[in-house]
């Protein structure tokens, strides 16, 4: 081989003429990967110039089909126009990807790409490992990949015919939970864990010993049944990871997911990725069921609280829980009851998120006694009427009175009903400073009302006048994420999520609304 190389640098007289595809540089490569960059500006155009688009008013101009991992019905369609120097335009796409590729390379570092199968490769030996896996079921990506692959495989086949060597997108060895494939829901499973499993102890046998390994995984399914709600997706990967031999040491939430995604409008949709970190499990020891929840109501409570202050979205706290409760569960190669059973990762899932809710529970022992009344009142009514007699019972049972919540400015009562003031019917001209019967349950909601109706510099000032309380806020927001999440109330647990995502920028605006306030004395 080397001596036919050989030869045909001599007839060429010394130029590399091997394509891309086997490393070469001269100008059969340039060519290649010429054609390679053309044919990505084609494939952007096939989501933007075809008959399932629809027409963006706020923008006034074509929407791209892939908003979700789908392709939805649409009945009106809107029609692009390749040449109208706008989004769907050939030359707009193609001086996109000339800003791109004039910025490579980003450091002299050379880099590559290969494809594998993750059970069988490799690539990972001796390296740092960062993946993303599939999601179970939640996304089909080979079927959706056959939209691009079909107008890729007319582009880009004579750059590089292995590559693009089936009719459509290879389907049979991708690793996800699909019935449909397998022939039911069991099966499915059984292929997913069976796969994920050589994955993982593929990786635990490679990878660098002294470095973790970082999975990303934003998996938000949940099903109902006879126990409760259950993630199949979260136990079966982790179960995977496991049984591989990897312990997890931490939990990395990352804001990786934009807020206007389609999937994320209106929804609860997650606002991070939640990477978890991985090591070798270095002992085969097991240890009592008890030990294991004594160690999780140690060690939980107080990860928790470092999450919270770390700004993690209530959307995002019980998944970002999971990391620092499952270093507790895979401490040890098992966790055993009594009788020598194994807890199961399910198992120890329930008893994570009980612990969660505990300490989300307990939070509530630092509110005053209205806003307590309050969270109580909210969790059964939420801002709906009801009977008077209900909220005075409640309201002795916790040491206020209900004349007391209306002067607080939290409560409306009238005709034998009550019902708790919604942000919008707060009082604009509030000011903590001056409130004779402040509570953290106003704090939250006139920070909502604030944050929703002037933005985040106004309640940045609101926040620096609340002061040493704010903290407390913050805990009472979480706290009500978690009750409209668990009721299924998509609306009100967006806000509460909205407030806690801001708080990093609104204690910002606070600080510096404070240094002003100082310098103007």
């Amino acid at each position: 081989e080397r001596e036919r190389e050989r030869e045909r640098e001599r007839e060429s007289g010394g130029v590399d003429t091997r394509p891309l595809r086997d490393g070469g540089s001269g100008p059969a490569a340039y060519a290649d990967a010429t054609s390679v960059y053309l044919g990505l500006v084609l494939s952007r155009l096939t989501d933007i110039d075809n008959a399932l688009c629809r027409w963006q008013v706020s923008r006034t101009q074509v929407r791209n089909l892939f908003g979700r991992q789908a392709i939805p019905m649409v009945w009106d369609f809107a029609e692009n126009n390749v040449f109208g120097g706008a989004a769907g335009d050939y030359l707009v796409s193609l001086e996109n990807i000339v800003k791109a590729v004039s910025q490579l390379p980003a450091r002299s570092l050379e880099g590559r790409s290969q494809q594998a199968d993750a059970q069988v490769q490799a690539i990972s030996r001796g390296k740092i490992v960062s993946t993303d896996p599939p999601y179970y079921d939640n996304i089909g990506y080979a079927d959706l990949s056959d939209f691009f692959y079909v107008w890729l495989r007319h582009s880009l086949m004579s750059a590089d015919p292995e590559l693009f060597s089936t009719i459509a997108v290879p389907k049979e060895e991708e690793l996800v939970a699909t019935a449909y494939r397998r022939g039911n829901k069991t099966r499915a499973e059984a292929f997913f864990l069976d796969g994920m499993s050589r994955v993982m102890g593929h990786l635990a046998e490679q990878v660098h010993a002294a470095f973790p390994i970082t999975i990303y995984y934003a998996f938000k399914q949940e099903e109902t049944t006879d126990s409760g709600i259950v993630r199949t997706g979260w136990e079966t990967f982790l179960d995977a990871a496991i049984s591989a031999g990897f312990a997890v040491v931490g939990t990395w939430p990352m804001r990786t997911e934009l807020g206007n995604r389609m999937v994320g409008t209106g929804t609860n949709a997650l606002a991070s990725s939640i990477v978890l970190v991985c090591r070798r499990r270095g002992t085969d020891a097991s240890v009592a069921r008890r030990e294991f929840v004594d160690a999780l109501n140690r060690e939980l409570p107080p990860a928790v609280v470092a999450l919270q202050k770390a700004g993690i979205a209530p959307v995002d706290l019980a998944q970002a829980a999971i990391g620092p409760g499952m270093a507790v569960f895979t401490r040890s190669a098992r966790v055993l009851y009594a009788d020598g059973k194994a807890v199961t990762v399910r198992e120890a899932l329930a008893l994570i998120n009980r612990v969660l809710d505990e300490t989300l529970t307990e939070q509530e022992g630092e509110f005053d006694a209205d806003t307590r009344w309050a969270l109580a009142w909210f969790t059964q009514h939420h801002f709906d009427e009801a009977d008077f007699g209900i909220a005075n019972v409640l309201a002795m049972a916790k040491n206020t009175a209900v004349p007391g919540l209306v002067e607080a400015g939290i409560l409306r009562s009238g005709g034998g009903r009550v019902r708790l003031l919604r942000p919008e019917e707060l009082p604009e001209d509030w000011d903590p400073l001056s409130d004779r019967r402040l509570t953290v349950w106003e704090m939250v909601h006139h920070l909502v009302r604030v944050l929703e109706g002037d933005g985040e510099l106004a309640a940045g000032q609101l926040l620096r006048r609340i002061g040493g309380q704010a903290e407390a806020a913050r805990d009472l927001a979480y706290r009500l994420y978690a009750i409209c999440d668990r009721q299924k109330r998509a609306a009100e647990a967006r806000v509460y999520n909205s407030l806690v995502t801001s708080w990093p920028e609104l204690a910002r605006l606070a600080r510096e609304d404070h240094g002003r306030q100082q310098r103007l004395q």
